[in-house]
């Protein structure tokens, strides 16, 4: 089979223009296309009057030889990659059962390598299971009542669940571990039409059903789910020769579980569980991340800016953004974590703070997009010295917002145009915030740093004018968004584990190693497989 990609076609091409534009790139008569399959679609508008669908297609000929040579120093005709997923191994017997704390898209896809490969793993999680969670997140965002233990950040499914649901990333993967993820996400569940969108996404909604079925997955490969058991301290032995090595857990509450490979799977907040970790000793590093707000405007209007005409296409869908901007203070300025009809959801995890985020589910259909709208933050230029600090930071800011919005977690939230002009908002306009438990109009800038809110000015008429209305006076802008990654890395070793202490194998997005739920799952293939080969004679 042939992989052909970049196959350019309009947007409203009828259905047979594609075996048609096969046959014309590949020089080729009707008849000697025995059948394709679309691998890949994406869209490219960057002239909205003429927006053309770009395909990667796998398809059989009569004579895969004879193309192939004909095409032999061109990059978009090669043989289609295999991308199987195949074990590395399975477990023998004897061993003991590896712990994986930490059940979000990085612990969950650890535990499912793992189980089937027959290792049985020991999956905790701190939080509930998913739809438990669900109703305590909903506590807080219709009632104001936080769960400190079961909350967007915390619980089956972890922060990913309440997202957009992006299944794209940047990474790339000679060994397509990606397809992995989204062939068992489909088994479980997910619309087929993942494996083949250049964007996939899923909603809220639907992962909470297929984190369910991974659930059962797992457990019915042997593994076990313990909820509500929160690791507040790791056993770490020390042997002559000074190096250290994981032997346990231990809970909140006094319990223990030995275990000589312990998977820190954990998620960006786990404040606690950091502070645990370095002062245990294990080896941990300030990292970068961001601060700033979300940011909504009406659909229709990022729709209208990025496909004119065609805005409300099917094939098209809800728009999408991503900008970015170098700020005179020499900051970077840029959109993260894009949620087309979506709306903009409390995530904090800690009492008296106030942290948003935001969700979209498969339909992307409500009103208003938002954004992250932030400012890259520089460990050594904002907080040297303490690999801590960025919590402290973080800390500080959703403080901050906590007051500024009524200290009942509700939100701050401004007025772009009033942003603009240093004065509070007293109201809103025409662009209602989707925030709930609700926002109070009010002055942004005191809960922000002040090069923050001085990049961000600069920024929203650069944005303007690359999408229509972005700086529109009556735009929202709700605060604060703190939790772009994880403000630090416990730093591993080529073999996946702590540079200071064997059997503990930090992984994904909370250990500093991804960023979002795919490549967050990707590396928990990749850690699960390391802690196989460990395991291994």
């Amino acid at each position: 089979m042939l992989r052909l990609t970049e196959l350019t076609l309009p947007l409203h091409h009828a259905a047979e223009e594609l075996p048609a534009a096969i046959c014309k790139r590949l020089r080729i008569t009707p008849r000697e296309l025995v059948r394709h399959v679309v691998a890949r679609r994406a869209h490219d508008a960057r002239d909205k009057t003429n927006i053309q669908l770009v395909y990667s297609v796998d398809v059989n000929v009569r004579d895969e030889g004879a193309v192939l040579a004909r095409f032999r120093k061109d990059r978009n005709v090669q043989q289609t990659p295999n991308t199987s997923y195949k074990f590395i191994t399975q477990a023998p017997k004897g061993i003991k059962r590896p712990v994986v704390v930490g059940a979000g898209p990085c612990g969950l896809f650890v535990g499912l390598i793992l189980a089937q490969m027959g290792f049985r793993p020991i999956i905790l999680d701190r939080g509930k299971v998913v739809r438990e969670r669900t109703k305590d997140t909903w506590d807080l965002w219709r009632r104001g009542v936080l769960h400190p233990e079961s909350n967007v950040q915390f619980g089956e499914g972890g922060a990913g669940t309440f997202s957009d649901g992006k299944l794209y990333s940047r990474i790339k993967d000679p060994r397509h571990l990606d397809r992995k993820v989204l062939t068992e996400f489909v088994k479980a569940g997910a619309p087929p039409e993942i494996l083949t969108e250049a964007h996939p996404h899923i909603g809220t909604f639907r992962l909470v059903t297929m984190v369910e079925s991974l659930r059962e997955t797992i457990e019915g490969l042997g593994g076990e789910y313990r909820w509500q058991h929160k690791v507040d301290g790791l056993d770490i032995a020390t042997d002559g020769a000074g190096e250290r090595r994981v032997q346990g857990v231990h809970l909140t509450g006094g319990d223990y579980i030995e275990a000589d490979r312990v998977i820190l799977a954990v998620g960006h907040s786990a404040r606690d569980t950091f502070a645990m970790l370095h002062a245990a000793g294990v080896h941990v590093e300030a990292k970068p991340f961001s601060i700033g707000v979300r940011i909504e405007h009406p659909q229709s209007w990022i729709d209208t800016s990025r496909f004119g005409a065609d805005a409300g296409n099917p094939i098209l869908g809800a728009a999408e953004y991503h900008i970015s901007h170098h700020c005179q203070n020499g900051r970077t300025v840029y959109s993260f974590c894009m949620c087309p009809g979506g709306t903009v959801v409390a995530a904090t995890s800690e009492e008296g703070r106030v942290a948003t985020n935001g969700m979209s589910q498969y339909s992307r259909n409500e009103r208003n997009a938002n954004s992250g709208f932030v400012v890259a933050i520089d460990p050594e230029r904002d907080y040297p010295g303490d690999p801590l600090a960025g919590l402290a930071f973080q800390r500080h800011w959703e403080s901050l917002a906590y007051v500024a919005g009524g200290s009942n977690y509700r939100a701050p939230a401004q007025r772009v145009g009033d942003f603009l002009a240093g004065r509070p908002s007293t109201s809103l306009g025409s662009v209602t915030p989707s925030y709930r438990p609700g926002v109070t109009p009010t002055d942004l800038s005191q809960c922000l740093p002040d090069f923050a809110v001085e990049a961000m000015r600069e920024a929203i008429p650069v944005f303007g004018r690359q999408i229509k209305g972005y700086d529109h006076p009556d735009v929202v802008m709700t605060g604060v968004e703190t939790r772009t990654s994880s403000p630090v890395r416990f730093t591993r070793g080529e073999d996946f584990q702590s540079l200071n202490t064997a059997g503990l194998f930090p992984a994904g997005e909370g250990a500093g190693y991804a960023g979002g739920i795919l490549s967050a799952a990707v590396d928990g293939i990749k850690v699960a497989e390391a802690v196989a080969r460990s395991l291994m004679p």
